[in-house]
């Protein structure tokens, strides 16, 4: 039994260390980018948009359609980089035990 205890000592570290990996997730962003950079998009780590980036050579009459598709082209970038974030910042707080987690509900790696 004293194995026992050992591993649910380590499994409580590993959660609270999947908890606080977590919040600092939830405060960072990401950037992602559209058009060689015409579009940027800033997503926190919740993946709200924060905020929408646009060069001014884009703001012509017209270009609405062309702002659009690049907006949701940087929006996917960044969703894409935060996404490797978190799985990135979750399987450095699992550590040895990232391939236990695989298969726990609520646990993306």
């Amino acid at each position: 039994m004293k194995d026992l205890g050992g591993l649910m000592k380590q499994a409580q570290a590993m959660q609270q260390k999947l908890q606080d990996a977590q919040a600092r997730l939830a405060e960072s962003t990401v950037e992602g980018t559209s058009g060689g950079g015409m579009v940027t998009v800033v997503l926190k780590g919740t993946g709200e948009l924060a905020k929408v980036v646009l060069d001014e050579s884009l703001i012509e009459p017209g270009e609405g359609e062309v702002i659009a598709d690049l907006i949701v082209a940087a929006h996917a970038d960044a969703k894409k980089k935060l996404d490797a974030k978190q799985a990135q910042m979750m399987q450095d707080a699992a550590g040895p035990m990232a391939g236990l987690m695989g298969g726990m509900p609520g646990m993306k790696f």
